[in-house]
């Protein structure tokens, strides 16, 4: 079973809620999809055993071959490549913009020319090990690279089929939370009862709805803020797995990167028991 973290925004306990159930339940993968700022590291301190570079195909372009026909840059939905034709005094030329390229591959099999051949550009590292009998795995994304869904996908092929897995997801509704949730069988949605909380609550909603996961909410620091997020579950028939309240012990666990359920046990229970909520609806 793959159960998936998301929320609309930053900061409402997403990794939180991620790590301490992966921590509370057993036979459980943890993998850290949020490759542009993975930190679920920090709280269940693995012992990395694997590190594997990750890589995406990009157009390099032979000029000795190339014709400058064009054809190359009218296929490329992204302007990766910009072609300039030969006239008079002016050299034909081919530029490449790798940070655009989507590595569809429609420029190499349609190049008449056969002047286009794809290299790898690497875009991050993927790293693998364990905390305790946690299985567990994260991706970095290498500064400067403009895209992490890629890495995401190759992240996710160590998904181990024969544990529960956790993914803690990046924040928002983007292509890379997409990515990341994508085959999930369920996706827990965390969010806090405030204006912006709700606002974005809507939107990763939407976007659940619109790929057809089974989902449900917790909300966090459910104690403050106001009642617009729970009237808006129950207007919409959402399910609220958990309502967690405020915790100034759990606030500087976490700002020490300590997981709460390692120092209070007795929070395993709620972790477990959201766990069985989802399981039995999955299964029911």
């Amino acid at each position: 079973m793959v159960i998936s973290v998301a929320s609309g925004k930053g900061g409402t306990g997403k990794t939180t809620i991620a790590v301490n159930m992966a921590l509370s339940i057993e036979n459980a993968q943890l993998i850290d999809c949020d490759v542009e700022e993975p930190n679920a590291h920090i709280f269940v301190k693995p012992e990395i055993k694997c590190s594997k570079e990750a890589f995406l195909p990009v157009p390099e372009i032979d000029k000795s071959k190339c014709v400058y026909c064009g054809k190359c840059r009218e296929v490329c939905s992204y302007n990766a490549i910009a072609v300039i034709t030969p006239a008079g005094d002016i050299s034909g030329n081919v530029l490449l913009f790798p940070e655009l390229c989507h590595s569809c591959g429609a420029c190499v099999e349609l190049c008449p020319a056969g002047a286009i051949r794809e290299v790898d550009r690497r875009i991050g590292m993927i790293e693998i090990g364990d905390s305790g009998i946690l299985q567990f795995a994260h991706g970095r994304l290498d500064v400067g690279q403009s895209m992490s869904p890629p890495l995401i996908r190759q992240l996710k092929e160590f998904i181990n089929p024969t544990r529960t897995v956790i993914i803690d997801a990046p924040p928002g509704t983007s292509c890379p939370v997409i990515t990341a949730i994508k085959g999930s069988d369920y996706c827990i949605l965390v969010t806090e009862p405030t204006p912006f909380g709700l606002n974005d609550l809507i939107l990763a909603v939407e976007t659940v709805r619109e790929i057809g996961i089974p989902y449900g909410v917790i909300i966090n620091r459910s104690d403050i803020g106001d009642d617009n997020v729970s009237d808006y579950c129950e207007k919409n028939k959402i399910r609220v797995l958990s309502r967690i309240p405020f915790d100034k012990e759990v606030a500087v666990l976490y700002s020490k990167g300590k997981a709460v359920v390692g120092e209070k046990p007795l929070w395993k229970d709620t972790f477990r028991g959201i766990y069985n909520a989802i399981k039995n609806e999955a299964l029911g």
